[in-house]
């Protein structure tokens, strides 16, 4: 595999022309701030997260150099402590798109202090685990990088960067090893993908298209099943496997790109295959014992860890498929009523922010 190089120049490419596909484009901002103004739930709902976003003013970063949630049991120091600093990433999102929504600059100055700070100190180790927590602080980047200039901007592109290469240049990438096409390899797609999307730089975008093609290939199954299901015998991991696959084909739709969500692997594989295994444990037609029949110790020492669903012979729960409904829907809007139907018609905020992005694509 030809190694990354980490540099500025390779991510900085040029940025005038090219539309937010992580995030929220311009037309899509626009759309959310009428509905805010004419819809009395969005309005209702924007009225809690512009309080939060209001008390994130007053709070200072805390960024971890290393993050570690990989392989470690709840209790652990090192995880409680990557728990705590991560708690600004839902912060810097909601600075940048408070930014967008008002115009207010002292959203964004805020959104790039904490953006900052996390550049200066965190230093990627290639493990998808760990990075994949990332997600709102990429996001929040692709709302403001077109209003940040100078060292401030490269520092950030600099750590997204080395991020994104950290990913691709992993030892745990290495052919033979399981994380190289387990789930850790879907997390590390969607997190090099996303960045390549926000810095517009296509040797990523490139890498990682090729990839999620051998992906789908190798770690689903014609029948809808997944390796992850099938060495962890739980629901949990193949929606965690899922999750961030239907991610990338969401940006990727959205660059114009392949339909990843019913692109057939040689094999006959694809990611609507698997979602569509999954609905007959969602609408309650199938249940499932969870990890019964796992391969996995770190299945095991969480049970014995006592966590919270854990246990073998735990029964599935349906509610812990919203994530991969909520993305699939963007793809297939049969699945709406059963979503409705999971979330009993209460939506949050972030489901009113991928309906934006949803209906977009039904009217290009």
């Amino acid at each position: 595999m030809r190694k990354f190089v980490v540099t500025i120049a390779l991510a900085a490419l040029t940025f005038s022309s090219f539309a937010q596909l992580v995030s929220l484009n311009n037309n899509e901002i626009k759309k959310l701030k009428a509905q805010i103004k004419n819809d009395g739930q969005t309005k209702k709902l924007y009225h809690g997260f512009e309080k939060a976003a209001l008390n994130y003013l007053n709070e200072t970063p805390n960024p971890i150099d290393t993050i570690r949630t990989e392989g470690l049991l709840k209790g652990n120091p090192e995880k409680e402590k990557t728990r705590l600093a991560l708690a600004d990433m839902n912060k810097m999102f909601a600075l940048a798109l408070q930014y967008r929504i008002t115009d207010d600059r002292k959203y964004l100055n805020k959104c790039a202090e904490f953006l900052g700070a996390w550049a200066k100190i965190n230093k990627p180790g290639g493990d998808p685990i760990d990075d994949t927590n990332l997600d709102k602080a990429v996001e929040a980047y692709d709302l403001i990088r077109i209003n940040l200039v100078g060292k401030d901007k490269q520092q950030i592109e600099q750590w997204l960067t080395e991020t994104a290469c950290a990913e691709i240049n992993s030892k745990r990438m290495k052919t033979g090893r399981a994380t190289a096409i387990n789930n850790w390899n879907a997390h590390r797609l969607k997190e090099v993908g996303e960045i390549g999307y926000v810095l517009n730089n296509q040797e990523f975008i490139k890498w990682t298209i090729e990839n999620l093609k051998s992906h789908i290939n190798i770690n689903l199954f014609p029948d809808g099943t997944s390796l992850d299901f099938k060495e962890r015998d739980a629901m949990h991991y193949h929606i965690y496997d899922l999750e961030p696959m239907l991610k990338l084909a969401i940006m990727i739709d959205r660059a114009k790109g392949p339909d990843f969500y019913t692109y057939q692997s040689p094999k006959g594989s694809s990611i609507k295959k698997s979602v569509e295994w999954l609905i007959p444990y969602i609408n309650g037609e199938k249940q499932h014992e969870e990890y019964v029949h796992t391969t996995v110790k770190f299945d095991r020492d969480r049970a014995k860890n006592n966590e919270a669903g854990f246990a073998p012979g735990t029964m599935f729960k349906p509610d812990l498929a919203l994530p991969v409904l909520k993305l699939a829907v963007y793809f297939d809007v049969k699945q709406a009523d059963l979503l409705k139907k999971l979330i009993n018609n209460r939506n949050d905020w972030q489901t009113i922010l991928d309906e934006i992005k949803r209906e977009s694509k039904l009217t290009k």
